[in-house]
């Protein structure tokens, strides 16, 4: 099996951490560690930067806001330590946060860290062989990613000592305006689709439902899968925007990481995973699963497509501002701005035509 382990890489230029600090650090605060520390840093992702911590044969992960954040509210490294110290006891793919940190006399900023969990992590770049051969193991996978987001939102967060982590009362308009919002700070250049589709979902809002608690970032490359059965799911990783809200948004946001065969070529370029392999579900195939599994009625997901196609350009937009300013020099970022407009595109065209 070519099951790949997601495995860090040296550090990228600028993203440094101070190592003499940080091992003075952890050794005073982490039974049983002991140096020299060993800084490495996990190379995907575009929103927090997190490494990978070595001391004698113990691993751990650091987590910490990227280099020139503007969006503080949205790397507040605190509140997903606390939310990641009382989920990982209910619900066991959470990893296990150790410490938390707010001394940025230490790193210059706020972090925490917590266990590593070791598996294989789904890129576009790194399929497993035995997926690609396998269609009918990647319909299994299919179906366990999108049965796991179901499990998640029917957890009773209240007993697990989270209910005070969000306001779902107002949750999609808060949403819909906030992005909106944010969106009008982020711009670097005009965008009529991005403002037509802003536009259309503030007059579209749907009714209220049930709220749950959400994760609002999930998709194949925030899993860890286990290398011996990879329709197991070890780990979900990034709770960084977790809360209390609407199901079917964050339903919305994983869908639109969900890229078809059938997609526009443009839409091919920016696949979070491999979801075109044979044997993959659609978008609609993935949605009518989560309705079984979540023993509801299959709702029209249109707005809340469009919603996670919007949000997720608002995103990479905030990434782009960064890179156009000069905050970041990582030349990953340098063409997102093209990523922007076809989300933006591609939103406008699900309105349209009214299909996933």
């Amino acid at each position: 099996m070519n099951a790949p382990f997601d495995e860090p890489v040296p550090i990228r230029t600028g993203e440094e951490l101070d190592v003499a600090r940080l091992e003075s650090y952890l050794i005073d605060r982490l039974p049983a560690t002991n140096g020299p520390l060993v800084v490495e840093q996990f190379p995907s992702g575009f929103s927090n930067l997190t490494y990978l911590l070595r001391m004698g044969d113990q691993e751990f992960v650091l987590r910490r806001p990227p280099i020139g954040n503007a969006v503080k509210s949205a790397h507040d490294m605190g509140r997903e330590y606390r939310v990641l110290s009382k989920l990982y006891l209910v619900y066991p793919p959470a990893p296990e946060p150790l410490l938390m940190c707010e001394d940025e006399q230490i790193l210059g900023c706020h972090f925490y860290v917590m266990k590593r969990l070791r598996g294989v992590v789904l890129r576009k770049t790194n399929t497993p062989d035995e997926l690609i051969a396998t269609p009918g193991l990647v319909t299994t996978l299919c179906e366990s990613f999108v049965d796991n987001l179901a499990r998640l939102h029917q957890l009773d967060y209240q007993r697990a000592g989270l209910g005070d982590l969000g306001r779902p009362e107002g949750y999609v308009e808060r949403q819909v305006n906030g992005w909106v919002g944010r969106y009008a700070k982020a711009k670097t250049d005009l965008n009529l689709a991005m403002e037509n589709l802003g536009g259309w979902l503030s007059e579209n809002l749907p009714a209220a439902i049930p709220p749950a608690l959400i994760h609002n970032d999930y998709k194949y490359d925030n899993l860890v899968l286990d290398p011996n059965d990879l329709t197991n799911i070890l780990g979900v990783l990034d709770w960084e925007m977790a809360t209390l809200g609407n199901p079917l948004m964050d339903l919305g946001s994983t869908l639109a990481y969900w890229v078809e065969p059938n997609d526009p070529p443009e839409q091919h370029a920016r696949a979070f995973g491999p979801t075109m392999l044979p044997g993959s579900l659609t978008r609609q195939q993935l949605a009518e699963r989560y309705a079984q599994s979540a023993d509801i009625e299959l709702p029209d997901l249109v707005f809340y497509y469009a919603f996670g196609l919007f949000k997720l350009a608002v995103i990479v937009q905030q990434i782009y501002a960064r890179f156009a300013a000069g905050k970041t020099q990582d030349q990953r970022f340098a063409q997102l701005n093209l990523m922007v407009e076809s989300l933006g595109k591609t939103g406008l065209r699900v309105v349209e035509t009214g299909k996933i």
